[in-house]
């Protein structure tokens, strides 16, 4: 092999060695599998109301469903599987946010309860909160000064 001197040798170079990747296939997956949690969602959402909940109510029981029981696949190890297969159709929905948070806790867990699995639980999501957060406020105040 011989030496690689340029940008250009070096992404020649890494183009060749890596596969392609098959970008109808994945985005169909993402497709279907983003399609198929959102439909699960809407389902819970139909019986909550079906059982009385108004539809705040029953959102909320939607949130917490799926965030539960992808929390439950991410530590069973079923989650990441799906993703792998999903790509972002996995990752997008609310199931993705359970994901972050989840998988970081399992990871550090050997590290202790408060060092690890406190500590490390919102490396990912963390940021997305607190910019999440720091947005709605200030669209918040903007939009009382225009109200």
């Amino acid at each position: 092999m011989e030496p690689i001197e340029t940008k250009q040798q070096y992404s020649d170079y890494v183009d060749k060695k890596s596969p392609n990747s098959p970008i109808i296939k994945n985005c169909f997956n993402a497709f279907w599998v983003g399609g198929l949690i959102c439909t699960i969602g809407q389902i819970i959402m139909d019986f909550a109301m079906y059982k009385g909940l108004d539809k705040t109510s029953a959102s909320t029981v939607v949130s917490i469903v799926l965030i539960g029981v992808s929390a439950l696949l991410t530590g069973l190890n079923i989650f990441n599987k799906i993703g792998k297969f999903a790509g972002a159709g996995s990752l997008v929905p609310i199931t993705g946010f359970a994901n972050s948070i989840v998988s970081p806790a399992i990871e550090y867990k050997s590290e202790g309860y408060v060092m690890g699995v406190g500590g490390k639980m919102f490396t990912v999501a963390g940021p997305v909160l607190v910019f999440g957060i720091c947005s709605s406020v200030l669209i918040g105040i903007i939009a009382t000064f225009f109200n």
